[in-house]
């Protein structure tokens, strides 16, 4: 059975930043969505992580499982009860090396289903030579409804930095 990748939006930060980038009305005619980031955020530091969003849910419906590398050691985070998906990624931070952006991929299989919603991401963030992370994330959100928007943000609360830029695919069996 063949997949098919359909663009369905794509956000590219202007000059501005912006504190989050959002998918908004992600029709229910696809089978699983994927999400591809490429980013970097204003926080002083040469890496920071990304949370992930559904529907404008917060609460305590979402949980993940975190297995990362920092380049000189391999760690492992569980949470559990949480408003977000949280280190659904990692991206470059500003003091990161110029022109530097963190990126990763986000799979989403049976977004409109009518059971919970899982995740799996990867992503890297690396300042040249000198550091670099990788993350591998399996999320979960304890909720039934389709989902119909997404939001990635920075975990510190800071802004997206210009040029960085998401693109969501609905995929289909065919």
């Amino acid at each position: 059975m063949a997949n098919t990748f359909i663009k369905i939006a794509s956000v590219t930060v202007g000059s501005g930043g912006a504190a989050n980038i959002q998918f908004t009305s992600i029709p229910g005619t696809y089978t699983d969505l994927k999400l591809v980031h490429c980013t970097r955020t204003n926080r002083s530091v040469f890496v920071e992580a990304i949370y992930l969003e559904f529907n404008g849910s917060g609460g305590t419906a979402y949980s993940d499982r975190l297995l990362f590398g920092t380049g000189a050691a391999a760690l492992s985070n569980n949470s559990s009860s949480q408003a977000n998906i949280n280190n659904v990624g990692i991206t470059a931070g500003n003091t990161a090396t110029a022109n530097t952006f963190g990126n990763g991929e986000i799979y989403i299989p049976n977004y409109t289903g009518s059971q919970n919603k899982s995740t799996s991401a990867d992503a890297t963030g690396e300042n040249n030579a000198t550091d670099s992370y990788m993350y591998f994330n399996a999320g979960l959100w304890a909720n039934s409804a389709a989902i119909t928007q997404i939001k990635l943000v920075p975990v510190n609360g800071n802004n997206f930095l210009q040029y960085s830029t998401a693109t969501l695919y609905g995929i289909k069996s065919s």
